[in-house]
């Protein structure tokens, strides 16, 4: 029943948020002059709070249609090369960029938000790389008849998006997907695949929780499988394509991010308040553009969800050399080709300082000249990515490592 009364809930605040946008705009109607006296501003920018706050939020559009590259604006062409039941390749090529220019594939988190997230992410790289990035489907949408779809899958669907890709590649995995992806780089490692990428780029990953663990982790390792199972496990309703699977709801997900930074949250949209209040509307968008973003949330299946709580927060499998993928143990050691780029952010309150950086140690026979690390001073988990940060420090770093080791 969880999920019919989010729906029901859902269902109430959509009509809640339709009534506020019009009040908020009759009082900000030129033509009515009661908001422009005593308690009107107030009010109009408390409806319109509300109304951004409850309002119902589907899948984003990547909306990148030019970069600028030395100062001159550069058109962009989005295409998606493949399609698969739980996922798609989009690409992203920048006109006039050079055809030896290094081919990067992005892979995108599948918890609870999606793929869009990283626009900022792969928007930058676009300058200087043809892009290729994960665009992982929300689970609600899968039918039942597509089958499940778990860690194993994810791996490979890794590699089938690298055989697409082509010889001489680059991956990039920002958060979760750095153990999926540090997985699959193993087996391609092992097996001498053609298509095994030059580099691997991961952000804020989990590779080893147990470097400073967070709230996140902490939550993970203080309840058995079963409570999840039992607790954040839900059926999709019948009026989605999906109805029947059992899914983690991108809703909870959503929930328990910003109950982690309650606070910060609600100063964030009293802000908003009084920039609106001000008049201050540029300022009052940028909040909005966030959480437009932060909002969407996806579903992800069970099966990928339970995994990934056992094997990456509980038994801590990949690092302790324990994880199979298909029946076959993953041999971190099998790495020696592919150069490896561990970041973190200092203030990354989802993965701690040294989770990333645990997977150039567990790679004792790569070669130390293929291993490099960067903490991104000041940087909390959202930063790495994405913001002033991301673009100005971080992202420099990662087309420098790609160059040296292309």
């Amino acid at each position: 029943m969880l999920y019919q009364a989010y729906e029901l809930q859902r269902s109430w605040l959509s009509s809640a948020s339709a009534w506020a946008s019009i009040g908020s705009e009759m009082l900000n109607n030129p033509a009515l002059p009661m908001g422009y006296f005593g308690m009107g501003p107030m009010a109009a920018s408390a409806l319109e709070v509300f109304a951004h706050a409850t309002a119902t939020y589907g899948k984003p559009a990547w909306n990148i249609e030019a970069v600028k590259v030395d100062g001159k604006a550069r058109s962009v062409e989005e295409a998606t090369v493949v399609n698969r039941p739980f996922g798609d390749l989009k690409r992203f090529r920048r006109e006039g960029l050079p055809e030896d220019a290094p081919k990067l594939l992005v892979v995108a988190p599948m918890s609870g938000h999606y793929a869009t997230l990283l626009r900022g992410t792969v928007e930058r790289m676009i300058e200087n790389c043809e892009v290729y990035v994960t665009d992982w489907a929300d689970a609600k949408t899968v039918p039942v008849s597509e089958g499940q779809f778990d860690l194993d899958d994810y791996i490979d669907y890794v590699i089938g998006f690298l055989e697409h890709i082509g010889p001489d590649a680059h991956a990039m995995a920002v958060c979760q997907p750095s153990v999926p992806v540090f997985a699959a780089v193993a087996i391609m490692n092992r097996d001498d695949h053609p298509c095994t990428p030059r580099t691997l780029t991961m952000m804020g990953g989990p590779i080893d929780t147990r470097c400073s663990p967070t709230t996140v982790n902490d939550l993970a390792m203080e309840r058995p499988i079963e409570w999840f199972r039992h607790n954040v496990i839900a059926t999709v309703p019948m009026q989605y394509r999906g109805s029947g699977r059992r899914v983690y709801p991108g809703f909870l997900q959503l929930a328990s991010f910003m109950s982690m930074n309650l606070g910060n949250h609600m100063q964030s949209h009293y802000e908003m308040f009084k920039h609106l209040t001000e008049g201050d509307e540029a300022s009052a968008q940028a909040t909005k553009d966030f959480y437009d973003e932060y909002r969407s949330v996806c579903d992800m299946t069970a099966e990928f969800y339970l995994q990934t709580v056992i094997e990456v927060f509980q038994t801590h499998s990949l690092p302790n050399g324990t994880y199979e993928h298909r029946g076959r143990r993953i041999d971190l050691g099998d790495i020696t080709k592919t150069a490896l780029l561990a970041i973190e952010g200092e203030r990354d309150d989802i993965s701690g300082l040294g989770q990333t950086r645990a997977a150039l140690e567990l790679t004792p026979n790569l070669d130390a000249s293929k291993k490099r690390y960067y903490m991104a001073e000041g940087a909390g988990h959202y930063g790495i990515f994405n913001g002033s940060k991301w673009r100005g420090k971080i992202a420099p770093v990662v087309e420098e490592f790609i160059a040296e080791h292309g």
